[in-house]
């Protein structure tokens, strides 16, 4: 690894800093390294960073465990992906919450063109897992990559599935190798589990579990959301009914009703188009369209809120843009007020 993976590393060390803080740092500083090596009267300068905070940055002794999970990570095969990495997963860097390190292991595509996350309960019924079966051999056609966590599994019963996965798949998480399982950390993996998805299917789930706060996760991020529903008063139907009610998620009918409301059942995007990047190249676009194309061109897909803030584009005037494009067959609406280029 680079010493400057490695001072990224550090940074995260640091206590009484978190993601936020450490984008703060690097927005300023340039760098990890130029951060460890700025003077406490500049860092004090950065919106946020007080004298205790620089002294932290500056003063605690972080880069022996940092040197040390570059070790384990070497040993276990794994690396660190930093929010500015190319690598890093493109549907979580514009997350206003998204971590500022992953640790990946495995062969995973972490910017899969089509993904989709499955959760609920870890004690699923046999209607659960045949739900759960079928969704997953509905989604193999179409190359659907199924989403999940790295290195310390839980439950250890998943242990060889884990290893398993690592052949044709990966494993996923914000904290470095070595940590403990705790009921604080579940929360902060159910966003990712939400962030990295273009849809969430919530199988069986109680009124109170960590799969309810991946949907609501799912749901502030404009993620599709879909429930299975279930037997009235089982308790792993109640979960799911709830978000059917108060229409957090849609019902799930079966695998094809969700690959319909993706459009993943949609040819090839240029074979359909019949248009080519040159085209697009070519075409002459508004100084607002040139705006919301790159956008969108940047990103998978974007919600038509997030264009906007990104944009500056007052949403009345957006809409028509929007609209414009879309006839034009430049730029296509997907579910959940989200858009994207038809050819890229």
């Amino acid at each position: 690894m680079t010493d400057e993976k490695l001072h990224q590393i550090a940074l995260t060390l640091v206590p009484g800093i978190g993601d936020i803080l450490i984008r703060q740092l690097i927005s300023y500083c340039g760098s990890a390294q130029d951060v460890f090596r700025s003077t406490p009267v500049r860092l004090q300068k950065i919106p946020g960073i007080g004298p205790a905070t620089a002294h932290a940055v500056l003063h605690t002794p972080v880069r022996q465990e940092a040197e040390k999970t570059v070790q384990k990570l070497d040993r276990m095969e794994a690396r660190a992906l930093f929010y500015t990495d190319e690598a890093y997963p493109k549907r979580l860097k514009d997350l206003y919450d998204a971590p500022v390190m992953l640790y990946a292991q495995g062969t995973a595509d972490l910017n899969a063109r089509r993904t989709l996350a499955l959760v609920g309960t870890r004690q699923a019924t046999d209607y659960g897992r045949r739900v759960t079966e079928d969704i997953v051999q509905g989604m193999k056609p179409y190359g659907v990559s199924i989403i999940s966590g790295l290195d310390v599994i839980y439950p250890s019963v998943h242990q060889k599935t884990a290893q398993e996965m690592l052949i044709q798949g990966g494993l996923l998480t914000e904290n470095r190798p070595g940590i403990k399982p705790d009921a604080r950390l579940f929360p902060a993996r159910n966003r990712i589990i939400a962030g990295l998805s273009d849809m969430v299917v919530v199988v069986e789930s109680a009124v109170k579990s960590g799969s309810l706060i991946t949907a609501e996760y799912a749901n502030n991020y404009h993620r599709e959301v879909f429930a299975v529903p279930g037997q009235l008063n089982q308790t792993f139907s109640l979960g799911c009914n709830k978000l059917i009610r108060e229409n957090k998620a849609r019902i799930y009918p079966s695998p094809d009703d969700l690959i319909t409301a993706m459009n993943w059942d949609q040819p090839e995007q240029a074979g359909r188009t019949g248009k080519s990047n040159a085209s697009l190249l070519s075409h002459q676009f508004t100084e607002e369209e040139s705006q919301v194309v790159a956008l969108l061109r940047q990103q998978n897909d974007l919600h038509i809120d997030d264009l906007s803030w990104k944009s500056q584009i007052p949403m009345g005037r957006l809409a028509s843009l929007l609209l414009n494009l879309e006839f034009q067959g430049i730029i296509r609406a997907l579910p959940g007020k989200k858009y994207q280029v038809v050819y890229v």
